[in-house]
């Protein structure tokens, strides 16, 4: 079986690693011209840590997570307000046990499938024909028994064989930028974050080596589209400027950071994830936004569970079902919002910052417990498959 997969980041080379266990011959495509540095840390939940576990890659993370205490909701003077441990609700709160920069992730996915699978950096797929040839923008066609969307919430791969993205890509009101900043040496290993009036959210977390991770976040119905870098950066300043607590200091470092990054926080609702030879996995098919939490599980989950489809199926169309079927129920809990939603995430009123506080402070206590466990507790709502053609010590 000759597959394509389109994304470099964590879905696409997972999907790579156990399609390689099952004897496909995989490319994987990409359009950045080289790895992705940066990101925020992703977390490792529930079935996700047992898929990474089967792959033998747990030392590795582990080796590379994000020490982390906890998240701390703090006011303008950086006085602590509640916070959550990272080993409440059995690690799996809003900071989980196993959280990781999604750069480290990537690397090591890439760096394990490097031998394996053909990576083609700097390309993407720009027409896909229904005999399964597939032209790339590069130039050349080829053919494939299968291609793979797994490049993000503005998935190419999903425009090109499903429909405009408006169809599929929901915004849930809010932007958010991410960039590195120096560690100010006083977080002692929590998260913090700042509500500000108006819809605004500021954090920034501890990284591994003398850095942290910036988060700006604000409340928007406005649609951004095709600002470049400096305009972009205006506006989070406009936006940002008067919150108070620490983000002058963080406003002021953007510019010099390499891996800013800016977008909308959106969702993604796909009634189904195949047409054709094209399948959808991740965020191109399924994603609850950040606020949701799940992301990067339901990626590692779906990878395993598609390559063992596509391992065991009599056809690719057989696979694209039983791979549905398996991940309905567990993507139905993993793209559910928690309650109140970006409202509740970056409120507008003082009042309701101070009602955010006191529901953080009330997480622990009954009945508020009970309600988030279930929240807390989706990563786990699935029964990993047991594929033989995926299991360790075989050959590719």
């Amino acid at each position: 079986m000759r597959v394509l997969i389109s994304g470099a980041g964590i879905a696409g080379p997972a999907l790579a690693f156990w399609l390689h266990r099952a004897g496909a011959e995989v490319t994987v495509v990409e359009q950045a011209p080289q790895p992705r540095p940066g990101g925020q840390a992703v977390d490792i939940r529930g079935a996700a840590r047992t898929v990474v576990e089967r792959m033998g890659l747990m030392p590795a993370v582990r080796a590379h997570r994000v020490d982390e205490r906890g998240v701390a909701l703090v006011d303008a003077r950086g006085r602590r307000l509640a916070a959550m441990p990272a080993d409440a609700f059995g690690g799996e709160g809003i900071v989980a046990e196993i959280e990781i920069a999604r750069g480290d992730l990537s690397r090591i996915l890439l760096e394990t499938t490097a031998a394996t699978a053909g990576y083609r950096f700097g390309d993407r797929i720009s027409a896909l024909h229904p005999d399964g040839r597939v032209t790339f923008a590069g130039g050349g066609t080829e053919r494939f028994d299968v291609v793979v969307g797994a490049d993000g919430v503005h998935s190419g791969v999903r425009a090109l064989a499903f429909g405009p993205e408006q169809e599929f890509v929901r915004p849930v009101g809010g932007y958010g930028a991410l960039f590195t900043v120096p560690d100010p040496g006083d977080l002692g290993g929590w998260f913090e974050m700042y509500n500000a009036p108006g819809g605004r959210v500021a954090g920034i977390r501890p990284e591994r080596v003398g850095t942290a991770k910036a988060m700006l976040t604000f409340r928007s119905r406005t649609r951004y589209d095709r600002l470049g870098r400096a305009d972009v950066q205006r506006l989070v300043t406009e936006r940002l400027t008067g919150a108070g607590w620490r983000v002058p200091a963080l406003l002021a470092a953007m510019p010099a950071a390499d891996d800013f990054h800016f977008d909308s926080i959106d969702r993604v609702h796909v009634g189904r994830w195949a047409r054709g030879r094209v399948v959808l996995l991740g965020d191109a098919g399924y994603c609850g936004s950040p606020l949701a939490g799940l992301g990067t599980s339901m990626s590692l989950v779906g990878a395993y569970v598609l390559a063992g489809e596509l391992a065991t199926a009599a056809d690719p169309e057989t696979a694209f079902t039983a791979y549905q079927a398996e991940m309905a129920a567990y993507v139905a809990e993993g793209t559910r919002l928690p309650p109140g939603g970006m409202a509740a995430f970056a409120p507008r009123s003082q009042a309701a910052i101070r009602l955010r506080a006191l529901s953080m402070r009330s997480m622990s206590r009954w009945p508020m417990r009970q309600l988030l466990a279930r929240q807390f507790g989706k990563a786990e709502a699935i029964t990993l498959p047991t594929y033989p053609a995926l299991a360790a010590g075989r050959p590719g």
